[in-house]
């Protein structure tokens, strides 16, 4: 399919009803059609993988066509100069959730760019770099404890942004670290109390709101589950306490 097409058949798709309700989530509505995820991912699987149309359904700044392009865009493809151009342009936490989640998480420098961006000014782009270690943290699960102990630190650097795409996306990162296995769970418990001690609200939030869910029952259990010789690995719950905007999106912090 030619871009053109592609954003044919999306205009023809669009909700003003559903584009009404993803405003209530503090989600951007300008450039917006209103389709929902589900019907983005049917139209994605037909695609396939395609790196240029994904590079020119982003450039269109239609909302719903860079959720596209984060769906067909090929990680091998991926360019850095790609990653920061796409990361500063977004102006919406479900876009900056779904491109980091679903496609730059993949990426060879993905670890890296999680690190830098942790330490950007601009708010989405900070997000996009907390948001990706949450991906990393749920996705790959070849990836060795140690991998996550930088995010850790950064996590606990940050944790005092009281900007609230921010600082929900820190939380995000930390619960999905502790959700990994055991040692990482304690890793993450032991940075949520150090957290907690910092003079600051968003801090205290933070460390208390990832207490409260890493030390719980259901995740002590999904994590003994997952320690070595524990058995048959659980299926991964949502991300608790999120909103479902219109059904679009999975369940992250907003």
């Amino acid at each position: 399919m030619d871009a053109d097409s592609v954003l044919a058949r999306l205009r023809s798709m669009a909700s003003r009803k559903n584009v009404e309700g993803m405003a209530r989530f503090g989600i951007r509505t300008t450039n917006t059609l209103g389709i929902s995820l589900w019907d983005l991912r049917k139209v994605a699987k037909e695609i396939g993988t395609d790196h240029s149309l994904a590079l020119a359904l982003w450039s269109s700044g239609i909302h719903e066509a860079r959720m596209l392009a984060s769906f067909v865009d090929d990680p091998a493809r991926v360019t850095e100069v790609q990653m920061d151009a796409w990361v500063r342009g977004i102006d919406s936490w479900d876009v900056c959730d779904t491109v980091t989640t679903d496609l730059f998480y993949r990426t060879a420098i993905a670890r890296r760019k999680a690190l830098e961006w942790s330490r950007s000014r601009e708010e989405f782009v900070k997000r996009a770099g907390f948001a990706m270690m949450a991906g990393m943290a749920w996705h790959d699960k070849g990836a060795e404890d140690a991998a996550f102990l930088p995010f850790l630190d950064a996590i606990a650097r940050e944790a005092t942004d009281d900007r609230n795409f921010v600082r929900k996306a820190v939380n995000w990162a930390l619960r999905n670290i502790g959700k990994r296995n055991p040692a990482l769970n304690r890793k993450a418990v032991a940075t949520a109390k150090r957290i907690q001690k910092i003079d600051s609200r968003a801090a205290r939030w933070i460390a208390s709101d990832a207490l409260r869910e890493l030390t719980g029952e259901a995740v002590q259990r999904r994590v003994r589950v997952r320690a070595p010789g524990g058995g048959k690995k659980s299926v991964p719950t949502p991300n608790r306490g999120s909103a479902r905007a219109r059904s679009t999106l999975r369940s992250r912090r907003r």
